[in-house]
């Protein structure tokens, strides 16, 4: 069977405020549940054009035109335009998708901090982030979160430590092809890891013609047999892209794929015997810089 585990990162205001109920209201429709990951702080998103000096970054920018798919206030925010804060401008969106019974998590306190400094940050920083974000989510949600996915895939030893310490159902930091336990150098860390498997719109969006309904056909081809986690933005897919998104779903669940959060498949996650891969800063197609990646030595027993 096809498994498609749903993962939505929500990283700015305006995804919050428009994409994420877009999507709620999608998900409804066809009767799917998803993991929605928020940033929980400031919109700092203008910061973040200090990557156009990363190889590719103009290019992803054209393709996915950037723009119109953030906005010009946000693409100033944090820079000519304060930063405004996130969850705290709508407090009910996020109580909505859990109310809704979405599995909901942190994805950051400040999402460009975390993307574009993480290796940087002292631990004490880390920790007064995660902290901040954790307080937060079980303030406005009446529940703490029980995981958490890393902006940009970015991490480090000690961030998947502080995490580890936060004791989590399992975390989604990084691209990979199957459920792992994360090695860092020496260090194996116990929190599960259920890293994106596909890549994400914004990734192959424009690429060879790669648009509309040939988008998400490409997409519906490269789900394979077993689990496929397929990450969406609430800026793209839940505005946008948001039909080429309903096609892409709509086409999977008529096709028998069964889609599901990833909460659902933590659940059937045994820590005892999910194998142990290395996480390594890689490249990959169509975004720029490095993410964390699983490192597959050996494939796991059927």
């Amino acid at each position: 069977m096809k498994i498609l585990g749903l993962k939505v990162d929500v990283d700015t205001l305006r995804g919050y405020r428009e994409g994420v109920p877009n999507l709620l209201g999608l998900l409804e429709e066809l009767s799917v549940k998803a993991s929605f990951f928020f940033s929980m702080g400031p919109d700092n998103s203008g910061k973040a054009l200090v990557r156009v000096f990363r190889p590719g970054f103009l290019e992803k920018m054209r393709r996915t035109s950037a723009v119109s798919t953030y906005g010009w206030r946000t693409l100033l925010y944090g820079t000519l335009l304060p930063a405004p804060l996130i969850v705290e401008s709508a407090p009910g969106i996020l109580r909505d998708a859990a109310r809704k019974g979405h599995d909901c998590g942190v994805h950051a306190w400040d999402h460009v901090k975390w993307q574009d400094r993480l290796p940087k940050l002292p631990v004490t920083t880390l920790e007064a982030d995660f902290r901040r974000a954790f307080d937060l989510f079980s303030q406005r949600t009446g529940k703490a979160a029980r995981a958490c996915a890393a902006p940009g895939w970015q991490v480090t030893e000690e961030s998947l430590r502080v995490q580890e310490e936060l004791k989590l159902d399992y975390c989604s930091d990084t691209r990979g092809a199957f459920p792992f336990l994360p090695r860092w150098g020496n260090k194996v860390f116990r929190t599960p890891q259920i890293p994106s498997t596909l890549p994400t719109m914004d990734e192959v969006l424009g690429r060879g013609g790669l648009e509309g309904s040939r988008l998400a056909e490409h997409l519906l081809g490269l789900l394979r047999e077993g689990l496929n986690v397929f990450t969406l933005h609430g800026e793209m897919e839940g505005m946008g892209q948001l039909g080429v998104f309903r096609e892409f779903l709509t086409r999977a669940r008529d096709q028998g794929v069964r889609c599901v959060p990833l909460s659902t498949v933590a659940q059937a996650l045994d820590p005892e015997t999910l194998p142990v891969c290395p996480v390594r800063m890689c490249p990959i197609e169509g975004r720029a810089g490095r993410v964390a990646t699983q490192i597959i030595e050996e494939e796991p027993a059927a």
